[in-house]
C-alpha cells in the first residue's frame, strides 16, 4: 500500500479485528502522518502498550477510561489526548463507541 490519495472515500477503507471487539481502518496517511478509526464494542480493551510515534486522539462517539503513563481519565464524545513517544497507554470502552487516532510519523505496521 502507497500513501494515499489526498481524497478518501470511506468505501474504501479496509477494517480489520487487531483485538476483540475492536476494528480499526486506516483513513488516510502519508509517510509523516496517519489517521486511523477505531470502533470499540461495549466493554473493549485497547491494550497498553507503547511506540515511537506521537497519537493525538478524539472521542468521535461513546466514551472511554483513558489510562496514560499510569493516570486514568474518563473522557466522552468530544474529549481528546495526546500520547508523548514511547509512553504506555490503552483503552477500554465504557460502551459503544469510535476513536479517531492520528500519528505522526505514521504506524508503518498498520500497513501489512
Amino acid at each position: 500500500m502507497s500513501s494515499s490519495d489526498l481524497f478518501v472515500s470511506a468505501e474504501g477503507a479496509e477494517w480489520v479485528n487487531p483485538e476483540p471487539g475492536v476494528t480499526r481502518r486506516i483513513m488516510t496517511y502519508r509517510p509523516e502522518m496517519m489517521m486511523v478509526e477505531v470502533a470499540f464494542e461495549a466493554g473493549a480493551v485497547g491494550a497498553a502498550h507503547f511506540h515511537p510515534h506521537i497519537q493525538a486522539s478524539y472521542v468521535a462517539e461513546g466514551s472511554f477510561e483513558v489510562t496514560i503513563d499510569g493516570r486514568t481519565e474518563v473522557l466522552k464524545q468530544g474529549g481528546s489526548f495526546i500520547v508523548p513517544p514511547n509512553l504506555v497507554h490503552g483503552v477500554k470502552a465504557l460502551e459503544r463507541g469510535r476513536l479517531i487516532d492520528t500519528f505522526t510519523p505514521h504506524r508503518a505496521e498498520f500497513l501489512k
